[in-house]
């Protein structure tokens, strides 16, 4: 164990050393809520493996062996490399624009052959990572001065642009929001974030007016109002009402929901998840399923305090916000507690980027608790 290094005092630790450091807990945890993930696509393909769980076991496999290899990399690469992992997502988002699948009535995916990736998804992470590296190597001082807002305000509103064009609401909010959480934790004073808030309030007409797509007002509509079109666009949330209800505490057993089995339930294996899984594990398998996600936002957090540098800190909060808006969000929009918004539950629904790039978080959340004995001045000596 040596201390000293160009950078800042650290602990220098061995491969093995570092697998040994690696949070375990937190990764069993993180393969749990998988293993009820991969259940319910086995239980939404009525019994069959093929297509979703199999899929998902596979893709999980792969995200769970890149997750490990981020834990093990110095964190301080991680910084190093923050400004250039934003700009390649930056640039997937357009690259969407000019060379994007069109899927489902959205522009979201780049073929890349092998697969279809989803940028978005990508800029989650990288804009976590930029906002990160940006404060860190801001004196305390200086982030409540208005000019050194600029460059953050800029690097969350093109990616939140560009996503808006494909168009993808749920995913614009969730970046708002992570980031708006990531600035607080930072230091931006409370005031300015009621300034945004009212400038957002004022807006909402224009936003309406110009903005927000048909699809999208009829989904504010159906949420204010489930019953207007009770065969349209208020299908979804009023037959996710139904099978939340019909589960009881104890639900109708595994396999044997009749909203999501007899194909009233939309959408079963990707958004409304949560709903097959209530109806048939009711109450009790809910409470279970949350205080799986309770515990690894808690632990997530946790290890975001420990943590002995300003990037880590806000690195390992950045990403445990986004885990919990995704698990807010899914919940309470299948609830009808919020408009219909396509945010997947994380780890369960069907979805290939989606999980990785969550897997890909957990991989910094874990490099951060390996190396939370770094420190790095807030001015790291290295170009870039």
């Amino acid at each position: 164990m040596a201390i000293g290094g160009p950078i800042g005092r650290r602990v220098d630790l061995t491969l093995t050393q570092k697998l040994l450091e690696i949070n375990w807990l937190l990764v069993l945890v993180i393969m749990l809520i998988a293993a009820v993930g991969f259940a319910m696509l086995y239980s939404a393909a009525n019994g069959q493996i093929d297509p979703w769980a199999s899929r998902q076991m596979i893709r999980f496999a792969a995200g769970l062996a890149l997750m490990l290899g981020i834990a093990v990399i110095d964190i301080r690469s991680w910084l190093r490399h923050a400004y250039l992992i934003y700009a390649a997502a930056l640039l997937l988002l357009v690259a969407v624009e000019l060379l994007g699948v069109v899927g489902m009535g959205a522009r979201r995916w780049v073929d890349l052959g092998l697969f279809q990736l989803q940028p978005s998804e990508v800029m989650k992470i990288a804009l976590v990572l930029a906002l990160a590296r940006y404060y860190h190597g801001l004196p305390l001082e200086e982030v409540e001065r208005k000019r050194w807002l600029i460059v953050p305000l800029v690097m969350i509103a093109a990616p939140v642009a560009l996503v808006m064009r494909q168009p993808d609401l749920g995913t614009a909010i969730l970046l708002l929001a992570t980031a708006t959480a990531m600035l607080l934790l930072a230091g931006v004073r409370l005031w300015k974030f009621g300034v945004a808030l009212g400038a957002i309030i004022l807006a909402i007409p224009l936003a309406w007016r110009f903005l927000l797509h048909g699809y999208q007002k009829d989904r504010v509509l159906t949420y204010l109002d489930p019953e207007r079109d009770p065969l349209g666009a208020g299908y979804h949330i009023m037959q996710s009402k139904i099978a939340l209800g019909s589960g009881g505490l104890f639900g109708k057993g595994f396999m044997q929901g009749t909203q999501s089995h007899l194909s009233f339930l939309p959408e079963r294996q990707t958004d409304f998840i949560f709903t097959m899984l209530a109806e048939e594990f009711g109450l009790i398998g809910c409470l279970g399923l949350l205080s799986l996600y309770v515990f690894v936002i808690a632990y997530g957090y946790a290890i975001a305090a420990r943590a002995r540098n300003h990037f880590g800190r806000l690195l390992a909060t950045g990403v445990i916000t986004t885990f919990f808006l995704y698990v807010f969000i899914n919940m309470a929009m299948v609830m009808g507690l919020i408009p219909v918004v396509g945010v997947p539950l994380p780890l369960v629904s069907y979805g290939g980027t989606s999980m990785m790039s969550l897997l890909i978080g957990f991989g910094l959340v874990l490099s951060v608790y390996v190396h939370r004995d770094v420190t790095i001045p807030r001015r790291p000596n290295f170009p870039g």
